[in-house]
């Protein structure tokens, strides 16, 4: 079976009526996790992004501490998986601002990590990416916050 294009799912969810439209989110919300997250984001928490950016740094916190600091390899998959839970989130706020301060607070977490990030290059290349990201976000968005955001990326490096 072929996806329909979204500009046709648009046109065909404007002829839907609410109450099968609401039926239609909650059935979709059933199938996968990440649905029904989403929808809570959009239900609940878009109308306060300084509060949900500071719970999901809360959530990247305790994930953070969770690290299996034994071997560098589980370490490595824990901070994918941070960073993976991460991106989601931002996904979730379609927010330049959200993006640049979670992804600033990854790296410094993983900075300040009790792994050395010059001796490991998997490691390096992880933060090394996320700061090319960030640059590559904050060029984007308005001059005092460029500024602002330019002088955390500095202590970074």
């Amino acid at each position: 079976m072929k996806a329909a294009a979204i500009n046709e799912l648009k046109q065909e969810l404007g002829n839907v009526s609410p109450a099968k439209l609401a039926e239609l989110c909650l059935r979709l919300a059933k199938f996968k996790k990440e649905n029904k997250e989403l929808l809570t984001y959009l239900l609940f928490e878009n109308f306060d992004q300084q509060a949900y950016i500071l719970n999901v740094k809360q959530e990247m916190d305790a994930q953070f501490d969770e690290v299996n600091k034994t071997n560098i390899y589980f370490a490595k998959k824990s901070f994918r998986k941070i960073l993976r839970t991460t991106n989601k989130y931002i996904r979730f706020t379609q927010s330049k601002h959200a993006e640049v301060e979670l992804l600033l607070h990854f790296c410094t977490r993983l900075k300040d990590s009790s792994f050395s990030l010059k001796r490991n290059v998997i490691l390096n290349n992880i933060y090394q990416n996320q700061l090319k990201k960030i640059n590559k976000t904050v060029a984007t968005l308005h001059e005092d916050l460029q500024y602002d955001y330019l002088k955390e990326i500095e202590k970074l490096l």
